[in-house]
């Protein structure tokens, strides 16, 4: 293939990169630790860790699990809770103990913590006590054998760890009462592991790292198997990437995102740590005023997050009044980024907003916006370092530039296939290992991609295709609108019909006046048929709109 994008690229962006250098990301982390040991790593709420923290807690808690559990070479281990320092210290220890991480989002509810710890096989987990309750509720049900509890304020000084622990129990009543089977505390466990030798289990590209979960937007959440490969490989590249732009052992990054997601796990987490950079881990971003209110307290110079977020605090009192001064670095992924935002971010920030564009699958770095992008383009940028991408028909075959097709990537960050799911790893991936993402797009002839949709999110009116994407980005430069989702309901006529849902900042707004904005900006066939109010639309744990809940909803009001 002729990779047309390489032309794009900013000076001393590396084409091609060599994973020799590391055969696993233990061998990363532990380089960095080393390097870096006395900058800062890891800050919550006011507390701090050090590389060399982060070095001497995971050595523990590793050797916690390989001498006092008897955890062997990939044992799947469990991670349930939000950003808090406990995070990286048992993700970490869990790798350097050659286990497998699985993460698992702290809101599931019993039916989806059910599923996934069956379907990966848990054999340990790590969880906030404050969601117990759930684990309780499924015990009989999922092959857990070690449960190891941890409280907020666990890594706290004294006396604000106990302080906090009381408030959070006690005074806010947010940890529903549980009972578990001879469960560990984390910090016990930290104790235990202490001084112990931590074995130095082989590990190479081909092993297991992550079970990744699919955040279910499509169907049954899936297993994603990510290895010490891709992930090394996904590091690589954006390490490459942003050559120019990063500052080693100078970058802290506002971590607001859950780790428990790819793109905070790889960009945040694991990229800014190989960079030894500080992660400013942002426990609860949902209160937009005590996160505004945080960022005050920090120099931050990188920024990530999805389109929701960054609306969000634009929309939050005193974000306009920060300084800005030293980020020199935002990243939006996660969801197409709209221009209204985008725009509004950079006359605030005066940064850009780079558009960047992956998948669970893909470890989830493909294609990023060049650093040196200056404005929002509506491209989610160019296939990273050693990353193919092209564009298919129906029947496979790939299209020229300017056609819309479905996008398919190929490079070392593509995961190994779905856990225990040969058939599903079937239909997304290609004989010689191609990742036919779902996904339609075009690529110019500069070597930039232009997502249109999901393809199944994709309506159909009267023969003519209809993007959400595109409707949703004309909603919202109204200034009236703050968000908006379409989708395609049946149609007697045209087959299907736009329908929008739309969260207003005027009050005063009518679908009327809507629809009239909607005439300014496309062509008839595009213009929403009907148009619904509402104070909220429903979204993932990171911000993303739920699209297939509200084409369900409607569906389910056509069958009454």
């Amino acid at each position: 293939m002729d990779r047309t994008w390489l032309t794009s690229y900013d000076p001393n962006v590396a084409h091609d990169i060599d994973m020799s250098e590391y055969a696993s990301l233990r061998d990363i982390i532990e380089s960095s630790c080393e390097r870096f040991s006395g900058k800062p790593a890891f800050s919550n709420m006011g507390a701090l860790l050090t590389y060399a923290d982060v070095d001497r807690l995971s050595h523990a808690f590793g050797a916690y699990l390989q001498h006092d559990l008897g955890l062997a070479k990939g044992t799947r281990v469990a991670v349930m809770m939000p950003n808090l320092l406990q995070y990286p210290i048992a993700v970490f220890g869990i790798l350097r103990a050659g286990c497998v991480v699985v993460n698992v989002n702290p809101m599931y509810t019993p039916r989806e913590l059910q599923h996934q710890l069956s379907d990966a096989g848990v054999n340990t987990i790590v969880i906030l006590e404050n969601f117990a309750h759930t684990l309780e509720s499924v015990m009989d049900k999922v092959p857990v054998e070690n449960i190891i509890t941890t409280q907020i304020g666990d890594q706290l000084k004294f006396p604000k760890s106990m302080i906090t622990n009381f408030v959070v129990k006690r005074v806010k009543k947010m940890v529903p009462p549980f009972a578990l089977p001879e469960t560990i505390q984390f910090k016990a466990a930290l104790d235990f592991g202490a001084g112990k030798t931590l074995k130095d289990v082989p590990l190479d590209h081909s092993d297991l790292a992550f079970l990744q979960y699919t955040g279910g937007t499509t169907g049954v959440a899936k297993g994603a198997m990510l290895s010490h490969g891709n992930l090394v490989a996904n590091l690589l590249q954006s390490a490459a990437w942003m050559a120019n732009q990063v500052m080693e052992g100078e970058e802290v990054i506002i971590t607001a995102l859950p780790l428990y997601h790819i793109f905070s796990l790889t960009a945040n987490c694991l990229t800014f740590m190989k960079f030894g950079g500080e992660n400013v881990l942002i426990t609860n971003p949902r209160d937009f005023p005590a996160f505004v209110n945080e960022l005050g307290k920090h120099k931050f110079t990188a920024f990530t997050g999805v389109n929701t977020l960054f609306n969000a605090l634009l929309q939050t009192p005193g974000f306009d009044q920060l300084d800005f001064s030293h980020l020199r670095l935002t990243l939006g992924g996660g969801m197409a980024v709209q221009r209204a935002v985008a725009e509004k971010w950079q006359s605030v920030t005066g940064i850009t907003l780079i558009e960047a564009y992956g998948l669970t699958e893909t470890s989830p770095a493909a294609c990023i916006n060049p650093m040196s992008t200056v404005s929002y383009s509506g491209s989610i940028g160019l296939p990273i370092s050693s990353t193919s991408l092209f564009v298919i028909d129906d029947g496979g075959n790939v299209l020229p530039q300017g056609e819309i097709g479905e996008i398919c990537i190929s490079g070392p960050q593509v995961m190994q296939g779905y856990w225990n799911k040969e058939e599903a790893t079937r239909e997304v991936m290609t004989s010689d290992g191609a990742l036919l993402t779902g996904d339609m797009g075009r690529m110019d002839e500069r070597g930039y991609t232009f997502i249109t949709d999901r393809k199944k999110d994709m309506i159909l009116v009267s023969g003519f295709n209809v993007y959400p994407n595109e409707l949703e980005d004309v909603a919202v430069l109204h200034p009236g609108v703050s968000e908006a989702a379409a989708i395609g309901i049946p149609d007697e006529k045209s087959g299907e019909v736009v329908k929008l849902f739309v969260v207003c900042i005027d009050e005063t707004l009518t679908p009327e006046a809507v629809k009239s904005h909607f005439k300014e900006h496309l062509t008839g066939y595009k213009i929403p048929r009907i148009i619904e109010f509402r104070e909220e639309l429903p979204k993932t744990n990171v911000g993303k709109i739920l699209r297939r809940e509200l084409r369900d909803e409607e569906l389910a009001k056509l069958k009454q």
